[in-house]
């Protein structure tokens, strides 16, 4: 039977607080799943009862026709890198990529070279018996990859583990994981805040809030089609939009700015540019006005630099209403 993720009714509960609230997903062997949300939504618990470190309240948990609910960490064909790494300090490379294999009795030889093809894939030749002491955190980053892998899982368990790289290599990492987990065929299961991560690594991403899965979907649909608006405004790129009983939201990069001010009905939008970000190829400009609070503008600084725009500016916004996009929870 192939090797699907399914929790159904999953509830997490400490004393009278529900950290999890009733989660149903069903993840596709061989998928790359993002547990997105800010802090406190759950998603670190439902990763860990998914793992066997936390009991579960309330709930299944299956992958194929096997049911975790009462299995320990180790026979639930699951492998959890920590947001730490949490390797030995004590123990060389090869040492604590082996170590999985030393506790179920593999012989020195076998497991040494097991170790070695797995140091090699993560890329770490040459490390083997350095201290992780000795190693940066990217380097670290790929020994706890490579101990997570050599269990040969069904489903690999990643609890934000880009965190604590700097924002270049964070970039190159998720590309390698990214590249790991199509290669290796198996079902990875990633909690992360970070919204770009989560839409550059996904194949299937979970947004979470206050215990919820809120929007279940692919990158592409979550960005383009959020459900609500706590998903608009969190996953970004767009502003929402209130018009009598109904919420609208609208992508950031839809929005036309004219700096000449009001002049015509199709420029209806009277605001004042509050501030102006530089983000490279893009420029954030941030709005203000009375109806619609704070509002974002993306584009690219072609554009910025071609209309000469200034913080203090008063100017006057438009888009077509066929960019305008419906949420449920209007």
């Amino acid at each position: 039977m192939e090797n699907h993720l399914e929790l159904i009714g999953v509830k997490k509960s400490y004393g009278n607080f529900e950290a999890v609230k009733g989660i149903s997903i069903k993840i596709t062997e061989g998928s790359y799943c993002c547990l997105l949300g800010p802090s406190g939504c759950g998603k670190t618990s439902l990763l860990r009862m998914i793992a066997g470190h936390e009991d579960i309240s309330e709930g299944d948990i299956f992958i194929g026709a096997s049911r975790l609910n009462s299995l320990n960490p180790a026979n639930r064909g699951t492998s959890m890198m920590f947001q730490s790494y949490a390797l030995f300090p004590h123990l060389s490379v090869i040492d604590n990529v082996s170590f999985a294999l030393k506790i179920k009795g593999v012989s020195v030889s076998e497991r040494r070279k097991k170790a070695i093809s797995y140091i090699e894939m993560v890329q770490m030749q040459g490390y083997e018996e350095r201290l992780p002491q000795q190693l940066s955190g990217g380097q670290k980053q790929r020994v706890a990859l490579a101990r997570a892998l050599i269990t040969k899982p069904k489903v690999l368990l990643l609890d934000e583990p880009l965190s604590a790289l700097d924002p270049a290599l964070r970039i190159k990492m998720r590309t390698e994981l990214k590249q790991m987990q199509r290669e290796l065929g198996i079902t990875f299961i990633h909690v992360t805040h970070s919204q770009e991560e989560a839409l550059a690594l996904a194949s299937l991403a979970v947004v979470m809030n206050e215990g919820k899965a809120v929007q279940i979907d692919t990158p592409l649909k979550l960005f383009n089609k959020p459900r609500t608006a706590f998903v608009a405004e969190f996953v970004g790129g767009h502003n929402v939009l209130k018009h009598g009983e109904k919420s609208f939201a609208l992508r950031t990069d839809s929005i036309g700015i004219d700096p000449d001010g009001p002049s015509g009905t199709n420029k209806p939008f009277e605001m004042n540019i509050v501030d102006i970000e530089f983000q490279g190829s893009r420029v954030k400009i941030l709005l203000s006005s009375s109806e619609h609070n704070l509002f974002n503008v993306l584009m690219s600084d072609y554009e910025f630099y071609k209309k000469e725009l200034e913080t203090g500016q008063r100017v006057s916004c438009f888009w077509n209403s066929e960019d305008l996009h419906l949420l449920e929870d209007h």
